[in-house]
């Protein structure tokens, strides 16, 4: 494949490989204690190597990589909380606008026992309905 073939696989070589695997815990560290959710920080950061590992061979390690995981993780968080909260928001407009369906209707409670039920000897009558 020619260096300019958009297909070709392109890779970083094992001295910026070693250099995420340094910044990767410190940036999880960080997420965590800002934000207090290990497993969206988890993810996000993951987000961020990827990124990483997907653009520096094509752009160029940046100045700053430890900075640039850093902000990139960050925006992968914020928009996974605002995603979240965006489903949220969607899930309770339908169910607000929805109309009820029979697995919603609950049958209300009897306040009185159902005509079948032996009021003689107490027998579970009203249990074979």
């Amino acid at each position: 494949m020619a260096a300019d073939d958009p297909g070709r696989a392109l890779s970083l070589d094992e001295a910026h490989v070693d250099l995420l695997r340094r910044l990767a815990p410190q940036v999880l560290g960080v997420l965590v204690r800002r934000h207090g959710d290990f497993t969206r920080a988890e993810d996000a950061v993951q987000e961020a190597l990827v990124a990483a590992v997907e653009r520096w061979p094509r752009d160029g390690v940046p100045e700053h990589p430890a900075g640039w995981l850093h902000t990139v993780a960050q925006r992968r968080y914020v928009d996974q909380v605002r995603a979240e909260a965006a489903r949220a928001r969607r899930e309770r407009a339908v169910l607000d606008t929805a109309p009820a369906t029979r697995l919603s209707r609950r049958r209300p409670t009897p306040t009185t026992p159902p005509a079948t039920t032996c009021w003689s000897c107490s027998c579970s009558a009203a249990t074979r309905l």
